[in-house]
């Protein structure tokens, strides 16, 4: 019996010949993922197994994203006693305020995950990294520390779900509006404990952003994990990244999928998912004017260059709409300097958006941009459940970079292809 991609890599991390479906394996891991909120709990987990050391200070990664620049007593209390155990540890890869951006954007960019690897994180947003032709999956605290202390980790090997990618996109489509239209197709449980695994023709037609905010939302339909094959775009970004030597494993042929679900790149209209889940989606064709308070643009979803392009393009010579508060978060330093270097974060500032350092912020409800009872935000985040940015009384709508660009321009949810 053929494995899928996900399936041959566990194989390998699990040092045996094959898996197959709802097997449990214990793999070694490549890279132990945690943040500024996760991270405490795993560390005070390893005291109680009395357990000092880590397997490798080169495997694990701590990102301080979530709560900073500290947004409050107990966030730096949470932050310094991540920073002193990665002094202690010698963490190689610890990134905090003036190098770190939001974890998810900033691994790869740094080459720090890469093709082949086996990824355990204590956030569920991991899953990202499969865009990179890795398996990659969130974990609790106590397993992010059993990881730390044994570079190893329990599974139970997923059945997988075949995605066929066909066609190419339209103007102002993007990444989010293919797993948007995924999610509303089947749901937020639709591939629970599932692969989703990314292949066919157009597959080629996305870039390394729209893929990596794809497997970033594997699991708002209930994934263990996406992935993608490793293609001429997967090399040419990790060639001269990748910090240490990848390897590529491809599907076998007669590999066993659940189903196959077929998204045609052609026909996808730009997807709004309106409160209070990610499947809850429309296309304009289907929704009225919706006034907004705020426009989040940033995230570990879209706070790539891509969506800080994309959003410039739109807003550039233009003002936000009286009474919206626009917030864009570039999800690393070097995006935030890259868009000083294009000229990019002029363009934001005059149109009268802020432009913020590298946090996961307004997101999970943290800080830069919490929202009081009855106010509405259009935000290129991951989630938008009850109270997620703040009030429960309030609304968060997710859609891609265009979608919050123009709806900031119009102060109402816009089609960026009627501005």
């Amino acid at each position: 019996m053929g494995m899928t991609m996900t399936q041959k890599i566990l194989a390998s991390h699990a040092g045996l010949d094959s898996v197959v479906a709802g097997q449990l394996i214990e793999a070694n891991l490549d890279m132990v993922l945690g943040n500024d909120v996760t991270s405490p709990v795993a560390i005070n987990e390893m005291n109680k197994f009395n357990k000092k050391s880590v397997f490798d200070k080169t495997k694990i990664s701590l990102v301080m994203d979530h709560f900073t620049p500290n947004k409050d007593i107990q966030s730096a209390q949470n932050c310094k006693q991540v920073r002193e155990f990665a002094k202690t540890n010698g963490i190689t890869h610890y990134f905090d305020v003036g190098n770190m951006g939001i974890e998810h954007a900033l691994l790869p960019e740094q080459g720090i995950v890469t093709c082949g690897d086996c990824i355990i994180g204590a956030d569920s947003h991991t899953c990202t990294y499969g865009a990179l032709g890795a398996f990659s999956t969130g974990v609790g605290s106590t397993d992010m520390a059993a990881g730390m202390i044994t570079g190893k980790a329990w599974f139970k090997v997923p059945s997988a779900i075949k995605v066929v990618i066909t066609g190419n996109k339209n103007k102002y489509v993007s990444g989010k509006d293919v797993i948007l239209h995924l999610i509303g197709e089947i749901g937020v449980d639709g591939a629970l404990y599932k692969s989703l695994e990314f292949m066919g023709d157009g597959v080629k037609n996305l870039s390394m952003d729209d893929r990596l905010c794809i497997a970033n939302m594997a699991i708002e339909c209930g994934a263990k994990n996406g992935i993608f094959p490793v293609d001429d775009v997967t090399l040419e970004y990790v060639n001269g990244r990748s910090e240490r030597e990848y390897k590529v494993y491809e599907a076998d042929e007669d590999a066993e999928y659940e189903r196959t679900i077929t998204i045609d790149l052609s026909t996808l209209k730009s997807t709004v998912a309106f409160p209070h889940l990610p499947e809850n989606t429309r296309t304009f064709d289907e929704i009225d004017e919706i006034k907004i308070d705020q426009v989040v643009i940033g995230s570990c979803t879209n706070g790539r260059m891509e969506d800080m392009r994309t959003a410039a393009e739109i807003l550039k010579g233009k003002k936000v709409a009286d009474g919206v508060r626009v917030i864009v978060i570039p999800a690393t330093q070097q995006i935030y300097l890259n868009c000083i270097k294009e000229g990019l974060a002029e363009i934001f500032v005059q149109a009268g958006a802020v432009v913020s350092t590298p946090t996961c912020g307004p997101c999970l409800g943290g800080h830069m941009g919490i929202l009081a009872a009855g106010e509405r935000a259009v935000s290129t985040s991951n989630r938008n459940f009850v109270g997620r940015m703040g009030h429960p009384e309030s609304e968060v709508s997710l859609a891609s970079p265009a979608v919050a660009a123009a709806s900031a321009l119009k102060g109402y949810i816009a089609d960026p292809a009627k501005l």
